[in-house]
């Protein structure tokens, strides 16, 4: 007798496809190419090798897509005068950590065949600006490629066509899973009582705050760095969904420039179904760049960290991944002395000669203590004489 479902799709099972997945990106990656603003063109010419594993698991009715892979590319181009540049490009990991939870960045090890001229070297800076970031778009579309490829062959199912996208998994974010749009509307805000706390987190961009906050809430650029289907109509009392409905809410209010505050629910397991926190974006705009913060308030306690790590990989590394260049500021801290305190300020000729000249009172032992050993060093030989003589 063939088992249920629910007890056939609950134990682990895998399935290798490294061959499958080593042929996708073979043809995908070769696809890639980019214009500049002189007409020139630079592409992934050939996908060279992929060294890794590539599987697919399910567990407990889960499907995990799981690899970890080195690519070897080749890239070409041509200049605005014609010439043709080659080149090569290794990307040391390709893995579920970097492309789905986000934990860490792609690294790019580029090199230019081309002898280099004024021309070569504006297309050689054209592909590494711009070429990985339609790589990694590329890369995003990966897992969901596994899944509707291979997630028939390892789930079971009582349904008579069943799809390959993934139930949510609670150690990840269910916007990495949820592919479609918001199709219920959304019950405004009920009262559930949860206790909550606060999450914040931040970042500073080289761009102008407006266009930082068309990107957050214009229903045309969404899907640019949210990489799913987005609905926003940017008003006041109006729904919202990101991530392909794994994200939804609605606008409280909107100021242009400076400010975003919405109610926020995440469709995962590990999130209350009904419960809505209030998120708030600020925008402050310096002279050459703009600090963005997010500040989650009803955050369910227990998940603060899992919600950080999700407004961190897909808010901030969302907008890093279309090209937004994140500044980091250090924070410097000074501490003045009391003697300082208490000193009236030196001119600024006076402050650069002393700089690091030592406060008087911490060297004066030094030279007593020279003075007298010095004294030492003549009295010997005199001592030394008088004894002799005696």
């Amino acid at each position: 007798m063939a088992l249920p479902p629910s007890t056939a799709n609950w134990h682990w099972k895998n399935k290798n496809i490294t061959k499958w997945g080593t042929d996708w990106m073979k043809h995908e990656l070769v696809s890639i190419s980019v214009t500049g603003e002189k007409g020139e063109v630079v592409s992934i010419s050939s996908v060279n090798d992929v060294d890794g594993d590539i599987e697919l698991g399910q567990r407990k009715s889960k499907l995990i897509t799981i690899f970890d892979t080195r690519v070897d590319l080749s890239w070409s181009g041509t200049t605005s005068d014609g010439t043709e540049v080659k080149g090569s490009l290794t990307i040391p990991e390709v893995s579920h950590e970097i492309v789905c939870d986000k934990l860490s960045e792609f690294a790019y090890e580029w090199s230019l065949s081309t002898s280099p001229s004024a021309e070569v070297n504006a297309l050689y800076a054209l592909a590494k600006s711009r070429l990985p970031s339609a790589l990694e778009t590329k890369f995003a579309t990966f897992p969901q490629a596994i899944i509707d490829t291979h997630g028939k062959d390892l789930t079971v199912s009582a349904e008579p066509s069943r799809t390959g996208t993934p139930a949510p998994s609670a150690d990840k974010p269910a916007a990495s899973v949820v592919r479609s749009a918001l199709s219920q509307p959304i019950r405004g805000g009920a009262a559930i009582n949860v206790n909550t706390t606060t999450v914040t987190v931040s970042a500073t961009f080289q761009a102008a705050a407006d266009d930082l906050f068309s990107l957050l809430t214009d229903q045309t650029r969404l899907p640019s760095w949210t990489r799913a289907p987005a609905v926003s109509a940017a008003q006041p009392d109006t729904e919202y969904s990101l991530f392909g409905g794994g994200v939804q809410g609605k606008y409280t209010s909107l100021e242009p420039g400076k400010k975003i505050v919405q109610t926020w629910m995440l469709k995962s397991p590990t999130w209350q179904s009904g419960h809505y926190a209030t998120l708030t974006t600020s925008f402050d705009q310096s002279t050459d760049s703009t600090q963005v913060t997010w500040v989650l308030n009803g955050v369910p306690l227990g998940s603060e960290g899992e919600i950080e790590k999700n407004l961190k990989g897909y808010y901030i590394h969302g907008l890093k991944s279309i090209g937004y260049v994140e500044v980091f500021v250090p924070e410097l801290s000074y501490v003045p002395s009391k003697r300082a305190s208490r000193s009236p300020p030196r001119s600024s000729k006076d402050s650069n000669t002393r700089l690091d000249a030592s406060p008087p009172s911490t060297y004066l032992p030094a030279v007593i203590i020279g003075v007298l050993v010095l004294a030492a060093a003549f009295s010997i030989p005199y001592l030394s004489s008088t004894s002799a003589s005696k």
